[in-house]
């Protein structure tokens, strides 16, 4: 039995070769001294990496361990590069597909399957756009081991007629520059080839990505044209998403004061203005739509009654909707009358919504992507199946360390998916790491920890150092970054953090936390129903300690519960099939099949 361990304290492993990594062609002919030299440069240069490698360990300490931790990953796939003579070389390499996968969970696909397992994701992404400069859109179906639902040809339709929309409407064109001056007029027009919802930053990465995804899923339903207001700490996370323009709003000459909110009870949101009679049936005919909105659909849900079809004819008049929200609120459109066919003709798989969205508009930066391919080559490309373990404590559900570790023990027990560890002695356990024949990584598994803490991944290391796994297993766990706090505003940590959500949705099976926005969006993009660890209302172990989940979409957790809305009436039969309470959150819903 043989343990490796990735956290930055930790002794980092031999890189594994790249296998398309291009070699570098032998010289024709041979120069007097040109190897010698080469030689020693090449000694000069690894001399100087790991004496940068050292002081990263030293000087950087326990606050910057997790940068410490990525900064090794980049150093020593330098170094091996250098070692193999590829330095210069792609480091692109991307694992095999020429194998067979099978989803524990019960989704299953082949590298034949008509799911998507191409780098246009079966006709999700667009063909042509620019591979240099975004590699992760044509590289991560690579990575993905899973490929549950294929984009319908009505939601292929949408999605180019969208991007077409967005090309015309874009900020730099005419028709977005005569948007703008409209706004500056003070009142919305009728007729306005281009009308729009502006995503504003709300809350941690997890929350931000999932109200990106409904905010997109809104402007494909209401055909408006979606941009993001992106802060300074999310400039460089993501691509840009549809082929030749951009969906940054301009945030210098946009002509709306404080555009960020500092909380949810907004002045101008839509229940405000309807409580003043600016807007709706009661609103004063001369005075005109207002030139914008704002949607406060954050945890305190200020504008519940933005989910009633009647509202929603009013909201489609305002030329400006201004998005303010930390929700996956998806879920909650399907109960929107004037909605649900539309997206019946869109998802026909109602579970597929958040999980095809999200691989067609998140494609990380360069660097992000590079950290992430590099993290997973190094540790988790060479076994046979991998473990993503996402660990969450909100306040109002804490218990100790010990407890959260006997959770993650029970839970795993329960769904059978950590490997079972030996109760005997050591040369039992030796003699079935041997007669495992696991030269080649075929009985392998790598668990890889995703925690703002270190003590999770701790103790799951020492369980399998001590103990080894049964059958001869090979157990390597690892942690990327242990951060002990969010820090949202940074962009550095938000990369690191996005590079974990990205390699938990490289694993085969996920445990995660419930309620949390972080083990949503990476179930989601793995395409996996995960199980999921309860929350611990009573600061107790819950029992049972998880739930696997029946639904691979993330929960809405402030559904407008009670809102009674006036206008079409929806299908209450359809609608309670597909719109059901989440496995982790008995006042949220989500959707099923």
């Amino acid at each position: 039995m043989a343990v490796m361990s990735g956290a930055a304290d930790s002794m980092l492993p031999k890189l594994v070769d790249d296998p398309e990594a291009v070699a570098l062609a032998v010289e024709p002919w041979a120069q007097p001294g040109r190897k010698n030299k080469k030689t020693c440069r090449r000694a000069l240069l690894v001399g100087s990496l790991m004496t940068l490698l050292l002081l990263a360990c030293f000087v950087l300490g326990r606050e910057s361990a997790s940068s410490a931790a990525w900064l090794q990953i980049d150093l020593l796939a330098k170094l091996t590069a250098m070692n193999n003579g590829t330095a210069g070389a792609s480091t692109s390499a991307e694992p095999s597909i020429d194998r067979v996968t099978s989803i524990a969970s019960g989704l299953t696909t082949t590298t034949h399957a008509p799911h998507g397992r191409d780098e246009l994701l079966g006709g999700l992404l667009p063909a042509g756009m620019n591979r240099r400069t975004c590699r992760s859109r044509y590289e991560s179906w690579r990575y993905y081991k899973y490929f549950p639902y294929a984009a319908s040809p009505h939601l292929q339709d949408k999605l180019r007629a969208y991007e077409a929309r967005h090309r015309r409407c874009a900020p730099g064109t005419p028709l977005y520059a005569k948007s703008v001056e409209q706004l500056r007029s003070g009142r919305s027009a009728d007729g306005m080839e281009c009308t729009y919802v502006v995503w504003l930053p709300f809350d941690g990465l997890g929350n931000r990505m999932l109200s990106m995804v409904s905010g997109f899923l809104y402007a494909l339903l209401t055909d408006r044209v979606f941009l993001a207001a992106l802060p300074a700490d999310s400039a460089d996370l993501f691509c840009e998403p549809f082929p030749d323009t951009t969906w940054r709003l301009p945030l210098e000459d946009f002509p709306v004061a404080d555009l960020l909110p500092r909380g949810q009870s907004i002045e101008r949101s839509y229940t405000s203005l309807l409580d003043a009679k600016e807007v709706g049936p009661d609103a004063n005919a001369t005075a005109g739509v207002p030139p914008y909105v704002y949607v406060s659909l954050g945890w305190q849900l200020k504008d519940p009654l933005f989910f009633c079809g009647e509202h929603q004819l009013v909201l489609g008049k305002v030329n400006w909707l201004l998005l303010y929200s930390d929700l996956y609120f998806s879920p909650s459109l399907y109960a929107v009358a004037e909605f649900q066919d539309e997206l019946r003709r869109l998802f026909p798989a109602k579970e597929s919504v958040g999980h095809l969205l999200s691989r067609y508009l998140f494609h990380p930066t360069n660097p992000v992507w590079s950290l992430t391919t590099r993290y997973y080559r190094s540790y988790l490309a060479t076994a046979k199946r991998r473990i993503g373990v996402q660990v969450r404590m909100f306040s109002y559900g804490s218990i100790s360390a010990d407890d959260m570790y006997s959770q993650i023990l029970a839970c795993s027990q329960q769904e059978h998916i950590l490997p079972e560890t030996e109760d005997g002695d050591e040369d039992e356990v030796v003699a079935a790491t041997r007669n495992g024949d696991n030269a080649d990584g075929s009985n392998s598994t790598a668990i890889l920890v995703a925690s703002l803490y270190a003590d999770y991944y701790e103790r799951l290391r020492s369980r399998y150092y001590d103990h080894g796994a049964k059958g001869g297993e090979r157990v390597a766990v690892f942690q990327p970054s242990h951060e002990e706090r969010q820090a949202t505003d940074n962009m550095a940590h938000n990369q690191r953090a996005l590079a974990e959500i990205y390699l938990l949705s490289f694993s085969e099976e996920l445990l995660t936390s419930g309620r949390s926005t972080f083990g949503y969006v990476s179930s989601n993009l793995a395409g996996v129903r995960p199980t999921i660890m309860l929350t611990a209302y009573d600061h107790k172990i819950p029992e049972p300690p998880c739930r696997r989940a029946v639904s691979m979409e993330p929960c809405n957790l402030t559904p407008p519960l009670g809102v009674e809305c006036r206008g079409k009436p929806v299908d209450k039969e359809d609608l309670a099939r597909h719109l059901r309470v989440c496995e982790d959150s008995k006042d949220s819903v989500k959707l099923f099949d």
